[in-house]
């Protein structure tokens, strides 16, 4: 059984715009499946209608056979506990009023059910759920008590990552989550996704215009062009002959 699945899914705007045109993939419990391509290629257009926030017509999404976006409550509660979302605006994630402590507990605090599997047995208080939390991403505890004007670029995506983490979703979402980092940061949050992702047995999502970045993390890779998916490979056969020709144009353009 799939985690995610969309089949045949379609957007057309009201202007007449075809967002997206037929697209169809899944993704396994476990895998990294890595989504590229230019800008207007229909990337967010996707994200929006996996997360439940744009309504669609054609086609279908299904998260655990549940079709999204869930019509009952307790689904769509499940729902958002199971598929948490890294954005490449730290600034716009993080509230500069909050120290990071509280920030991060957020989730936590809207799941006061779930107990998560990182902390050991016996009751927390919110600091040491915090630095725990701080402890998995590779930042100081001390920060717990520090703003995020305080923090770095890097600094604060792990943050939002450890957020995202908390609740240990099923899959997690990230939007162009390293574009806007320096390349040397970028290759220590991929290398964090992929321990992360190993530690915690969830799939990710990772969306980007950088083919580069996509080849370091994913092991599915899927290229989108005008609201199509155009390709569809393991990474293994990234430079096999049939590949699509924007694949190649793409990773042509990476090589220069």
């Amino acid at each position: 059984m799939s985690l995610l699945k969309v089949e045949q899914l379609s957007k057309v705007y009201t202007n007449n715009i075809a967002a997206l045109q037929g697209v169809s993939f899944q993704i396994e419990r476990g895998e990294i499946v890595g989504i590229v391509g230019e800008s207007g290629s229909g990337k967010s257009t996707l994200t929006k209608l996996i997360l439940g926030l744009e309504s669609y017509k054609q086609g279908c999404i299904t998260f655990n056979e549940q079709q999204i976006p869930p019509k009952k409550r307790a689904d769509v509660r499940a729902y958002r506990k199971n598929i948490q979302m890294v954005f490449q605006d730290t600034n716009s994630a993080l509230n500069p009023k909050l120290p990071i402590g509280k920030s991060l507990l957020e989730p936590l605090n809207n799941f006061t059910d779930f107990t998560p599997s990182y902390l050991p047995p016996g009751k927390h208080t919110n600091r040491e759920k915090a630095e725990r939390l701080l402890e998995m991403v590779g930042l100081e505890k001390v920060m717990v008590d520090r703003y995020p004007d305080e923090l770095s670029g890097g600094q604060k995506q792990r943050v939002c990552i450890a957020r995202a983490i908390s609740i240990e979703p099923a899959l997690l979402v990230c939007d162009e989550a390293t574009a806007s980092l320096d390349v040397s940061v970028q290759v220590r949050i991929l290398e964090l996704l992929k321990t992360l992702q190993r530690n915690l047995q969830m799939s990710i999502l990772f969306i980007s215009h950088d083919i580069r970045t996509v080849t370091n993390l994913c092991d599915i890779i899927l290229v989108m062009k005008n609201g199509c998916l155009v390709d569809h490979f393991q990474l293994s056969d990234l430079y096999a002959p049939e590949r699509h020709s924007y694949t190649k144009a793409l990773l042509q353009a990476a090589m220069l």
